[in-house]
């Protein structure tokens, strides 16, 4: 599902207008956005978390020029979700 695609669902659930939904949802991106960049943590209860995680310094090989190169050590915003809607989401999508 694409962004578009929330907003025109929202509208059609709601009496609101489609771009009171869009400034909403654009300044809500912005939010957590500006709040990963700083290094904070953003947690939604009942949804999940954004979460900077920082990586290690670590060794990698470019197989095609053989040869072994470093990769910085580097912050890496993450989601995880939280169990309940991990929980509905494997009850209703079964493998």
């Amino acid at each position: 599902m694409k962004k578009i695609e929330i907003i025109k669902n929202i509208v059609e659930k709601s009496d609101i207008k489609k771009q009171d939904i869009t400034y909403v949802i654009e300044s809500f991106m912005t939010e957590i956005k500006d709040s990963l960049i700083k290094g904070e943590n953003i947690y939604l209860r009942g949804f999940g978390s954004f979460v900077v995680k920082e990586r290690k310094e670590k060794k990698a090989r470019l197989i095609r020029k053989k040869e072994t190169i470093t990769v910085p050590a580097h912050k890496i915003p993450t989601f995880k979700v939280c169990k309940s809607l991990k929980n509905e989401v494997s009850k209703n999508n079964p493998c």
